[in-house]
């Protein structure tokens, strides 16, 4: 009998792409300096673990959040959840019967109807918000993974990466789903519905686009990419970046020295760079008047027209809200009545008094008011729900003098008017409310003090 002796192959030692191996941080001697997008002040990175993060000791905006394996991490949601959309835009997404009659829709039909009701600027909106930009954006995160985990960086990377940020506040696939289920409580007592593939697909791929957006770690990508440049000579930690002419860059976090002229591109990203935002005031005062005038003829006119046995009716939003209260559906009138009153007017009154208080607050107060700017950037697109969800029913409801709903004039205004408050966050400067002059003592002790350090250079 004869025996085979195989010999043992010699195990290959695969080694983890660079981006995962170890945290910028360890990577580095020096100190990593980042100055804080909100209130300017200028601190150094420690080392941070998975899940750990890093906040200002200021005004304790999050500087830097970690993840294990972030490169493999984003990209596995990332095509988990362009998977889920194209699922979303190929099937049935949600059908009624009544009486016979029943018409069922897809996705894209949301906003391709409201084409045919002379309604093209709410359709782009509608489109470009639930399925145009999340594309772009999840298309972007694989592009730049992918790069990064083969170890060669694709082409147009810094772009690609530049943008994702913008991307973010625009990106409405949540906000979609809440005026989805609205629409269906409101349909649901005069026909049947059935929810298909698309509906259950849509609402998996708003979670783990949620979830992509969240495991994103911006600098760790933006190392990885571009490495980080020393920090201007002789910037100290503790004191702010405008006292020392030098701002930190609200897209890749890197600290760049300003120039006489106040305007300069990031030498990391691109991105263009101010101490301040320029004519911040100015222009939220002016989106903010902008969206009080929108939001008249909003509330005035009817967002939408129910046809019912050859009977119109309009609605205007807080008809709607009646409606719903008449209907015995109190928490869907709730989600209404605060989404389309209360935040736009919450809104609108919160920024009002940041741009009055800006110049006079103090830094005992800026922490509180810094919390009220993050809570108007965050809710301002949750107003969006009621034109999803007239965009749901003009699509869904064709039955003809059966019944039928069309779109208002108020639903481009009201569209209007969640667009212009949201700029109108973006352009308001938060710094501006950390920017009180101290008392006399404490500036002469910080001008002394950075002119000491500026004799012995401290290594960014």
């Amino acid at each position: 009998m004869r025996y085979y002796q195989f010999k043992k192959r010699p195990t290959v030692a695969l080694s983890p792409p660079l981006v995962d191996t170890l945290p910028p941080e360890t990577r580095l001697t020096r100190r990593r300096l980042r100055a804080c997008h909100e209130c300017d002040w200028v601190s150094a990175l420690p080392p941070l673990g998975s899940g750990e993060k890093a906040s200002c000791p200021r005004c304790s905006h999050t500087l830097v959040k970690r993840h294990r394996y972030p490169a493999q991490r984003s990209m596995a949601l990332a095509i988990a959840a362009f998977v889920a959309l194209l699922v979303a835009v190929s099937f049935p997404f949600v059908s009624f019967n009544v009486s016979g009659v029943s018409n069922r829709i897809e996705l894209t039909q949301t906003a391709t109807t409201l084409i045919n009701f002379h309604q093209p600027l709410v359709a782009i909106a509608v489109i470009m918000t639930i399925a145009v930009l999340p594309a772009l954006y999840l298309f972007g995160v694989m592009w730049l993974q992918y790069g990064l985990l083969r170890g060669r960086h694709m082409p147009y990377s810094r772009d690609i990466a530049r943008s994702l940020a913008h991307f973010l506040p625009w990106m409405m696939a949540d906000v979609f789903i809440i005026g989805a289920l609205v629409s269906l409580i409101k349909v649901a007592g005069l026909a049947q519905i059935h929810l298909g593939i698309s509906f259950w697909a849509f609402c998996i791929f708003a979670i783990l686009l949620l979830k992509t957006s969240q495991s994103l770690d911006a600098d760790w990508m933006w190392f990885s990419l571009e490495g980080e440049p020393l920090a201007p000579e002789g910037t100290l930690t503790g004191t702010t970046a405008a006292v020392q002419g030098v701002t930190g860059c609200p897209t890749c976090g890197l600290i760049n020295r300003l120039p006489a002229t106040g305007k300069v591109r990031c030498q990391r990203c691109h991105e263009t760079l101010h101490q301040r935002v320029p004519h911040s005031l100015q222009r939220t005062w002016a989106l903010l008047f902008a969206a009080t005038v929108m939001y008249i003829p909003a509330n005035l006119y009817p967002i939408m027209t129910t046809t019912s046995l050859g009977s119109s009716s309009p609605s205007t939003i807080i008809g709607g809200v009646v409606q719903l209260i008449q209907m015995g559906s109190w928490p869907v009138a709730a989600v209404i009545f605060i989404a389309s009153v209360i935040v736009p007017v919450g809104k609108l009154f919160a920024l009002a008094w940041l741009c009055l208080i800006a110049k006079r607050s103090d830094e005992l107060k800026a922490q509180s008011r810094t919390r009220l700017y993050r809570l108007t950037e965050f809710i301002g697109r949750w107003s969006m729900v009621d034109v999803f969800v007239v965009a749901i029913l003009v699509a869904l409801i064709r039955a003809g003098s059966l019944m039928s709903i069309t779109p208002g004039p108020a639903a481009l205004a009201f569209g209007s008017v969640v667009v212009l408050t949201m700029l109108a966050a973006m352009a308001f400067d938060p710094r501006l409310l950390w920017d009180t002059p101290p008392p006399r003592p404490i500036r002469h002790r910080l001008n002394t003090r950075f002119k000491l350090a500026t004799k012995e250079s401290v290594d960014g």
